[in-house]
């Protein structure tokens, strides 16, 4: 319905400017007694003589067509002035042959479920976004998981933030643009280059910068995951600055021409999708784009059914190996994309069209929490770290209370309280400052002075101790093996 209003404002603009010339151009050639020609905010009137005066109904409504039979009546009177309403100071007309009330009928039945469904899509950009901030927060702090693969992750979590947080902006600056509309002439005139429409222009061109950059890093997930699995390098380290470039550069390559030859071509409104052969100028590099993920994906299956069959020993039932490594690698790639992507929205109509942008919307909206579950929350790598880390900090601090309360007057209980960035054992028992030493430090410490504590029980840590010194954090994590990607694909 915006795309409808933006018609009828610039259509009504350009017929307001050649009613305004019309009138200048026969200003001189009146003779007699006359009214006025006006234009009266809905239709052009004439310089005319004294009777009935019709005029064709305005072009500008989307449901008349030029030429056709439909008329707008006013009548001047014989002093030369147009006929007013009795007991009015406002100009009698008769429109009623411009009306159609039924034409906007099937547009206000598909309001309910159009509604719903941009209820739906705010909800998962929202759980999307939230969601995303957690996971992109967890990487970054845990130093143990820093490696190609995660960088990666990590990026394609961020593009899915900013996506998600471009489309929430863009709904919320439409909806502000839609409901606020103008009650009198001068709001009209203006609001067609009113700051909000400039903001919305804005909003526009990130938006499709984000969600471009969003489809290149699926790319680039896929373009890593063929380059692990059939290539013999060793390190992944090196192309990360080439990956960087495909995922935030590419999109730059045709967000600026599209938004160049908009600012040219199609500079009305809120810059809604009119001219096919300018959204192409966007579409075609990421229907590109998905076409080479599915390209990736469907070797990645053939591989992966390979491997599993020759491994039929070690997984059992192999097809249903193939079918949970298969689901979790298609929120990875955006394996869904390429349905939506090849049957436009254009294509179909009536309720295919409305079951397919539900499907499409639902699915989109929601596929950033599904990465971030799957490939964060669920990744037994990230709950295994997240667990030492847990553990080591119960153990740090149960440690540092016993110390502190074993041998010590209550007068100095408060000094335990206080937060202190590392903490060291004296032979008195009170807690003194150290001068900061690491976590595994602090671990050495506590085993060795395990005799000197009586209340404490370091059960297990020497193994964490091991696992935080013998922990790399180098490239080759889980999921750099065939067997290793298939269980982390198990979670």
């Amino acid at each position: 319905m915006g795309s409808v209003l933006e018609d009828v404002m610039s259509k009504r603009a350009e017929y307001q400017e050649n009613c305004t010339k019309s009138l200048a151009a026969t200003y001189f050639t009146r003779t007699g007694i006359y009214c006025n020609g006006t234009f009266d905010l809905f239709v052009c009137w004439p310089h005319s003589s004294p009777g009935n005066v019709s005029v064709p109904c305005p072009i500008y409504l989307p449901w008349i067509n030029e030429g056709g039979s439909e008329n707008v009546y006013r009548e001047c009177t014989p002093t030369g002035t147009w006929r007013k309403i009795k007991n009015s100071t406002d100009v009698w007309r008769d429109q009623s042959e411009c009306f159609n009330p039924h034409y906007f009928r099937k547009q206000e039945e598909d309001v309910l479920p159009l509604s719903a469904l941009r209820i739906i899509s705010i909800i998962g950009y929202s759980l999307s976004f939230f969601s995303l901030l957690l996971a992109v927060f967890i990487l970054a702090v845990l130093r143990k998981l820093h490696c190609t693969r995660n960088y990666i992750h990590i990026n394609l979590f961020v593009s899915f933030i900013l996506r998600a947080a471009a489309i929430i902006l863009k709904e919320i600056i439409l909806h502000v643009m839609y409901t606020n509309l103008p009650s009198d002439e001068t709001g009209w005139n203006g609001y067609s280059n009113s700051m909000i429409s400039v903001i919305c222009k804005a909003t526009q061109v990130l938006m499709h910068y984000f969600v471009g950059g969003n489809y290149f890093w699926l790319l680039v997930e896929g373009v890593f995951l063929n380059t692990l699995l059939f290539t013999a390098v060793l390190t992944k380290r090196r192309l990360l600055k080439k990956y960087l470039f495909i995922g935030w550069g590419t999109p730059v390559l045709f967000v600026v021409p599209w938004t160049v030859t908009k600012i040219l071509y199609e500079n009305q409104g809120c810059w809604s999708n009119k001219k096919q052969w300018i959204w192409w100028i966007i579409k075609g590099p990421i229907t590109l784009s998905v076409a080479i993920v599915f390209y990736i994906f469907i070797k990645i299956i053939i591989l992966l059914l390979s491997k599993l069959q020759a491994d039929q020993g070690k997984f059992t039932d192999y097809r249903c190996s193939l079918a949970k490594a298969t689901l979790v690698l298609i929120p990875l790639l955006g394996i869904h994309e390429v349905v939506f992507t090849f049957i436009p929205d254009e294509s179909v109509e009536g309720q295919t069209r409305y079951i397919r942008n539900f499907i499409n919307l639902t699915m989109s909206s929601f596929q950033g929490l599904i990465v971030a579950i799957l490939y964060c929350f669920a990744n037994g790598e990230v709950q295994a770290e997240l667990k030492k880390r847990w553990q080591l900090f119960i153990f740090a601090n149960r440690l540092d209370m016993d110390d502190c309360f074993q041998g010590t007057r209550f007068k100095y209980l408060w000094k335990c309280s206080r937060k202190r960035p590392a903490h060291g054992f004296s032979q008195s028992g009170h807690c003194e400052k150290a001068s900061g030493p690491s976590n595994v430090q602090l671990l050495q410490v506590t085993v060795r002075t395990r005799g000197q504590i009586q209340h404490c029980r370091p059960t297990g840590v020497a193994r964490y101790a091991r696992g935080s010194l013998s922990s790399s954090e180098g490239e080759m994590t889980m999921g750099e093996t065939m067997e290793e990607i298939l269980e982390e694909s198990e979670f």
